[in-house]
């Protein structure tokens, strides 16, 4: 099992551009830079060789909360007893899955087509970051053919 944080805000993975130049059509991906950053972050958790086998991936994105979540005046730091817990706007949670898998992809894992479980939960919290868990999967028990 892996398990590590990623401090900052989570980011979603943006669809790649597609621009004309000249005759010809250039494919780019806007995500790189953020997966390079996000990646050099994950690097002192990475393994010696990438695992190979089923995967359960578990994301637990915690954005920061905007101003309007706190009181203001004497009470200003304080949170309002409406402020949501759960981060329920873009970006979506399959997004930043797929960020996540893209940015890992390689390194901590052969394929991202190795993932076969993945969890991914959205939160607010005083500390924007990214947990990640990579667990290697066995056969559950009630898929085994008893014949």
């Amino acid at each position: 099992m892996i398990s590590f944080t990623v401090y900052g805000e989570p980011k979603a993975l943006k669809r790649h551009r597609t621009v004309r130049c000249g005759q010809f059509n250039r494919e780019y991906d806007p995500s790189a830079p953020d997966k390079s950053d996000f990646l050099a972050k994950c690097q002192a958790h990475r393994p010696a060789l990438p695992l190979t086998g089923p995967l359960k991936l578990e994301i637990i994105a915690t954005f920061g909360r905007p101003k309007n979540h706190y009181r203001s005046g004497k009470n200003a730091g304080r949170l309002k007893e409406h402020a949501p817990n759960w981060h329920t706007s873009r970006p979506d949670q399959s997004n930043i899955e797929k960020f996540v898998e893209d940015a890992l992809n390689g390194i901590f894992f052969k394929d991202d087509s190795q993932i076969a479980h993945a969890e991914v939960l959205k939160l607010y919290g005083n500390t924007p970051c990214v947990g990640i868990t990579i667990k290697e999967l066995e056969l559950p028990l009630c898929t085994l053919d008893t014949n």
